[in-house]
């Protein structure tokens, strides 16, 4: 994972934007979003998960007691917006980023 400028975060090949540290910030569109904590060292990965509405996910998500719980720093998020992707392609997505990354947050 590569933070390049602050509105973009390479995971997996893909350039998402942020990190973003205001929920409002975010478009209530279909996604997967990436839930971060920015610790001196970088960004870490505490979550990730894809939704058909972004913001609301988020802003009602049943783990973000773990975000807050696990989280050294400030909670972020970074989102990929994806019109167009079958839920499917997403699924494929996020299945990548939580084998390879192993979020403290999102075991199934």
């Amino acid at each position: 994972m590569k933070a390049h400028k602050k509105n973009s975060v390479t995971i997996e090949g893909y350039n998402f934007d942020g990190p973003f540290f205001n929920v409002q910030s975010l478009e209530n569109r279909t996604g997967i979003y990436v839930i971060l904590d920015d610790r001196p060292s970088g960004l870490t990965i505490l979550d990730v998960g894809e939704s058909t509405e972004i913001r609301n996910r988020i802003e009602n998500h049943d783990r973000s007691f773990c975000w807050r719980r696990c989280a050294t720093h400030r909670i972020c998020v970074a989102v990929l917006y994806t019109t167009g992707w079958t839920t499917e392609h997403r699924l494929n997505l996020e299945r990548r980023i939580r084998s390879k990354y192993r979020p403290t947050c999102g075991i199934r």
